[in-house]
């Protein structure tokens, strides 16, 4: 069977103590904070996560640091904006592969088939199908972009 991603991210962590990479176990303690946090609000401390909810709270973490890149620049502060950068790596390493602009355009033209879609108002069904469908391998932006195109 298969490793989940939060198994992963532990045994990574146990990996980081050992090799003494304070900079990636950082990065891992918060993740894992975080996916805490989120099985908490999804069900109690006993919760466990899927692997495409995991996705979700990872892209939220690397959107922060994101946020926060480009603060640090406006702030002159390129030695804080390169740290984040390095997490986000980090962070990246546990995303699914992503999928191609063509995988894209294929998959948003399926759920608007499936949402059987023929206007901009019905973005938010299309896009509720679209984004199970991508299981977390495409940034909602790509996929807001692809719909608002093929609908338009």
């Amino acid at each position: 069977m298969e490793m989940s991603l939060q198994t992963t991210i532990d045994n990574d962590i146990k990996d980081a103590m050992r090799a003494k990479d304070s900079a990636k176990l950082g990065v891992l303690r918060i993740l894992k904070a975080a996916l805490k946090n989120a099985a908490i609000e999804k069900g109690g401390a006993d919760a466990t996560m899927e692997d495409a909810e995991s996705v979700a709270v990872i892209r939220k973490q690397i959107k922060q640091r994101l946020d926060s890149i480009e603060s640090f620049e406006k702030a002159g502060r390129p030695e804080l904006a390169a740290a984040e950068r390095a997490e986000i790596t980090v962070l990246e390493s546990y995303l699914p592969a992503g999928l191609s602009a063509e995988e894209i355009s294929e998959l948003v033209k399926q759920a608007i088939a499936e949402a059987g879609a023929t206007s901009k108002q019905q973005m938010g069904d299309v896009m509720k199908i679209a984004s199970a469908a991508s299981a977390g391998r495409a940034d909602g932006k790509a996929l807001s972009q692809e719909v608002q195109r093929q609908l338009s």
